[in-house]
């Protein structure tokens, strides 16, 4: 390749597209003890991108309510995700619902089981969750679903294809649209498997592929054991 030739074929707007195309049906994700950092994203980020707000062992849903209400001061769209299993009563969860809606503008959560060996409270599982009915009742008008190129490490790949067409099913039911984002992976063959064979099943539903941020290599690895990322 010589020097005068480069500058068409690397920068002819391709990339430039894909990249913008990419940060504008993209997302971002946050931890709910980080809500200083809503005015640095949005200064970085278009108007209205989704930015995720984590529901990790050690925080209750209440702790992610400033993080989610300064996204949503900062002109970003905040989705909560909601750890089924994490959740300790109807009451919490109908507390937290009334206010990021109410508060935050929140519209979309992305329910997931959550990783805890025992529920915390009354809801086993994200069908649980969502078969309650607050959701819909309380103004969410959207739910992510977890979508696992790689498997899970300890749900069977039947059990999950089954679970994700009844939430979807139940989620249409009240009224409620659906997308799924997928777990992070290290094998991108596997994860265009993955989108090939949701686009059949599942063809009216959008997929996000979920891919891992900068981070040191010991917590991408801790983070791809605990999930049931090949390595």
């Amino acid at each position: 390749m010589t020097a005068d030739s480069a500058p068409a074929r690397v920068f002819d707007g391709g990339a430039e597209r894909a990249a913008a195309d990419l940060l504008v049906c993209g997302s971002m994700e946050m931890s709910p003890d980080r809500a200083d950092d809503a005015a640095a994203l949005a200064a970085l980020l278009p108007s209205g991108i989704k930015v995720y707000v984590n529901h990790l062992p050690r925080h209750g849903l209440s702790q992610s309510l400033t993080a989610l209400t300064a996204l949503h001061d900062a002109g970003l769209a905040p989705v909560p995700h909601i750890a089924a299993r994490r959740v300790a009563s109807h009451a919490e969860l109908e507390s937290f619902l009334k206010q990021a809606v109410s508060t935050a503008g929140v519209s979309r959560v992305l329910l997931i089981g959550g990783d805890d060996r025992q529920p915390r409270g009354p809801y086993a599982d994200g069908m649980a969750l969502l078969g309650e009915g607050s959701l819909a009742r309380y103004g969410v008008k959207e739910i992510g679903l977890p979508g696992y190129p790689e498997g899970h490490p300890r749900i069977p790949r039947a059990t999950l294809e089954q679970a994700l067409a009844d939430k979807i099913a139940l989620a249409a039911d009240q009224g409620i649209g659906a997308f799924i984002v997928t777990q992070f992976s290290f094998a991108p063959t596997r994860v265009v498997e993955y989108c090939n064979e949701l686009a059949r099943s599942l063809p009216a539903v959008p997929v996000y592929v979920g891919m891992a941020g900068p981070t040191s290599a010991a917590t991408l690895l801790r983070f791809a054991q605990r999930c049931g990322v090949s390595a």
